[in-house]
């Protein structure tokens, strides 16, 4: 087979690295890899999160955030949630924090963004590493900035079928630490101590490595960052849309005995990923209900999330209390995701809401007789 160097042009990964790391500015570098769960366990593990070790997180997230800590034989200390953002609840966070806590992660839930002063004020004082988990969260804004240019260690990005934007599956690890950004590369590839890419493209002879610790298979495909690229460009177009859309979703039901999700606080940009409503004992109706209720309408809604607590894997390994945690168990048992994707149109909106106003009505009528 004759081989055919490729020259000077760059992989169509090193391009999606290139133009995300541009995107987020901030002097950063951006680490592309085949999902975010690879990405935290990257991030932890370059940031020398080890066994026995403690990294303080949230109960109210996808078992992925804490499951990362625990490759690494390390242990998740989980903090309620504010009830009103469902982000941590950052004045709780110091009473968690021992001798061998090494780390936090805060989940920006929804696409809204953490109280993020008071969570690195904690981190500075304590001398703790931060990971953003902002799985949800692209293109957040904090106080104006994006996620991902603030001062932590690492942010960890998803690229699922669901997010924000898509490669179908994928994640990117942004930090402006050079010393974790080489550690992610090595650890990315199999424990390769040259990128792989590099040798590929080379026009010269460049087939020697070495192997210098024991990696993982987290890198990227050229394909999902070619989807990547091209992506990206529409991720403030795409914001714009799921804001209208949620917009709408609290106008057209606002005078429903629901709860609806927070905005952003001026300065900020919620990124809607999801919109999580919750409904009051004045419903009439219990959230189960609801949403077999709207499946029968032909709709699809869902639960973000079940908290980890709740699952028998946390519950059992740290012997856990469906009370330990109350306000996360109170938001998920009142809590619905309602429909919000960039191709929803607005005829699929307006049968949503006429779905979810005619439960309800039912549900008042009902009560009434």
């Amino acid at each position: 087979m004759l081989y055919v160097p490729a020259g000077n042009n760059r992989t169509k990964t090193k391009r999606f690295e290139s133009d995300f790391a541009e995107f987020i500015g901030g002097n950063c570098e951006a680490i592309s890899v085949n999902s975010a769960t690879a990405g935290l366990h990257l991030a932890l593990e370059a940031i020398g999160i080890s066994a026995g070790d403690e990294v303080i997180t949230t109960p109210y997230t996808f078992t992925a955030t804490a499951e990362v800590i625990r490759y690494l034989g390390a242990h998740p200390i989980f903090v309620d949630i504010d009830p009103n953002t469902f982000n941590i609840d950052p004045s709780k966070i110091e009473a968690a924090i021992t001798s061998k806590t090494k780390a936090i992660i805060p989940v920006h839930f929804a696409g809204l963004a953490c109280d993020m002063t008071s969570i690195l004020t904690i981190a500075r004082k304590h001398n703790l590493k931060m990971v953003e988990d902002a799985a949800h969260a692209l293109p957040t804004r904090y106080q104006g900035q994006l996620i991902g240019s603030l001062d932590s260690d690492v942010t960890v990005f998803s690229f699922y079928a669901t997010k924000t934007i898509t490669t179908g599956e994928g994640g990117m690890i942004v930090t402006r630490n050079p010393e974790i950004a080489a550690r992610c590369k090595v650890m990315r590839l199999h424990g390769i101590s040259r990128d792989a890419f590099d040798r590929y493209t080379s026009t010269k002879p460049a087939w020697h490595y070495e192997v210098v610790a024991p990696g993982f298979k987290y890198n990227l495909t050229d394909l999902a960052s070619s989807l990547g690229i091209h992506q990206l460009q529409k991720a403030n177009r795409f914001q714009q849309r799921r804001q209208e859309m949620a917009e709408r979703y609290t106008r057209e039901l606002a005078d429903l005995p629901l709860r609806f999700p927070p905005n952003a606080p001026d300065g900020d940009l919620h990124a809607w990923h999801l919109y999580v409503l919750r409904l009051t004992p004045q419903a009439g109706i219990e959230r189960n209900q609801f949403i077999e209720a709207m499946a029968k309408c032909g709709i699809g809604c869902s639960v973000h999330f079940i908290p980890l607590h709740l699952h028998p894997y946390w519950r059992d390994s740290y012997h856990l209390q469906p009370q330990d945690f109350p306000y996360s168990l109170a938001t998920y048992e009142q809590a619905v995701s309602l429909p919000l994707y960039t191709k929803m149109t607005d005829e699929d909106q307006t049968r949503v809401i006429a779905a979810i106003r005619g439960i309800l009505s039912q549900c008042q009528n009902d009560s009434s007789t």
